[in-house]
């Protein structure tokens, strides 16, 4: 879709539906999906991991595009049934599981269960028995390292998640020793938003190895292995876009070589993904509300903020604060530098700082870019009671209303909601 048609679609979405919002394009994340099982050569099942973008419709929408869902609570994998999703295809990740979303899942049919703690096996192992079930588990494993150029690094230091790679064998011989469990493999996932094929694919080596000793050592002959996939978004301008192909032109010869090996010959390689998926098919759509000269600096006030995407504000984990992509819906010819803010008290509801922009008026549309992933669900959406942004999804030509209802403190019975928002439809 090229920017005039993406700006007809935005454009159409803040007049019918109002601001903030967000507006999802499928078309991009069907195009997403087949390039990977292109560069991939199929070689690797897709698992969508629920938590960078839970809405029910986007959901609904996977079901038979991806392969897997991966869910990090009860309540997500509650979702993944009520959007259609086969409990069987539905993995369920999270270091603080308790015993009663343990339970639901079990019981539900999840296909497996992953395992961060010999507590939570024991849990689980209870729990199938006493159904007379035999869970279908894997285990997540800490590696000792990950290679520099991933944003968020979740190896080689004390962490929640997982065993810990030295204490993995040990473990895994209790898991293989409990009657309720049957353990269908391994799973890591060591590091995120990585732009560097390079480092990525020493990841993936490093995965490789890991799976291949852990499972000598114990004699399992795997179901499942579960590649965190790490690939990175351009979220900023100056950032490269990760080069797919040369990820997959490294490792799928790693691959076949691991494949090659009787014991992984039935094993389904599985890459879970998030924000790689779904982020950049989606928009943040804020309409400037009041411009103002402060010290020499233009500042545009907008009716949304951090309450509504806080990755965008730079507080989800962004050590170095910097703009995400965004552009005036419309365009323009003359340019200026703004600092974009949102409706809040604070200082800190900020969503750009500096930025280059068609010269704005009251009323413009700006749109962020990137904002498919950890956008409404990863915000403070309480904070200051605003009433919560819509949500569209472009399917097929049409645009839809798939907003999640959130109950705020402006949502009083008979009072009603501003134009645009508060309704709750489905694609």
């Amino acid at each position: 879709m090229n920017a005039a048609d993406r700006d007809t679609w935005l454009a159409a979405a803040a007049e019918q539906f109002g601001t903030p919002s967000f507006v999802y394009f499928t078309e991009a994340i069907a195009e997403r999906i087949a390039a990977l099982r292109h560069a991939l050569d199929d070689q690797l099942a897709l698992s969508f991991a629920v938590k960078c973008n839970p809405n029910p419709a986007l959901l609904k929408w996977m079901v038979g595009r991806v392969d897997l869902l991966d869910v990090s609570s009860i309540g997500e994998f509650r979702l993944a049934l009520q959007a259609g999703w086969d409990p069987a295809l539905v993995s369920f990740t999270g270091p603080g599981k308790r015993e009663f979303e343990i339970r639901e899942a079990v019981l539900g049919g999840v296909g497996l269960l992953v395992l961060e703690s010999l507590r939570e096996a024991g849990i689980a192992d209870e729990v199938a028995r006493a159904a007379g079930r035999v869970q279908r588990v894997l285990l997540r494993i800490a590696p000792d390292s990950v290679p520099r150029g991933f944003g968020d690094q979740m190896a080689g230091r004390p962490s929640p998640f997982g065993i810990d790679l030295p204490d993995a064998r040990e473990a895994l011989e209790q898991i293989v020793a409990m009657p309720g469990l049957r353990l269908a493999g391994l799973h890591i996932y060591s590091g995120t938003q990585c732009l560097k094929p390079d480092a990525i694919v020493e990841n993936y080596r490093g995965f490789l190895s890991i799976f291949a000793d852990l499972c000598e050592a114990v004699d399992l002959a795997p179901d499942s292995l579960v590649l965190g996939s790490g690939l990175g978004v351009a979220y900023h301008e100056g950032d490269t876009p990760l080069p797919l192909e040369a990820v997959a032109s490294a490792i799928l010869p790693d691959i076949a070589s691991f494949r090659a090996d009787p014991r992984f010959a039935h094993t389904r390689l599985k890459l879970e993904l998030g924000r790689y998926l779904v982020a950049e098919a989606g928009y943040f759509l804020v309409r400037v509300v009041s411009l103002k000269q402060s010290r020499g600096v233009s500042i545009a006030i907008c009716d949304g903020g951090m309450n509504n995407h806080l990755p965008a504000s730079g507080h989800f984990g962004m050590v170095i604060r910097r703009n995400y992509k965004m552009h005036r819906v419309g365009g323009g010819a003359e340019t200026g530098t703004y600092d974009v803010t949102g409706p809040l008290c604070t200082s800190i509801d900020r969503l750009a700082g500096g930025v280059v922009l068609p010269t704005l008026s009251e009323g413009d549309v700006i749109a962020v870019h990137n904002s498919g992933a950890y956008g409404l669900t990863a915000s403070p959406i309480h904070f200051i009671g605003h009433a919560p942004p819509a949500e569209l999804m472009v399917v097929d030509g049409a645009l839809h209303d798939v907003s999640r209802f959130f109950e705020t403190t402006t949502a009083w019975p008979g009072v009603p909601s501003p134009e645009g928002q508060g309704a709750l439809a489905t694609a």
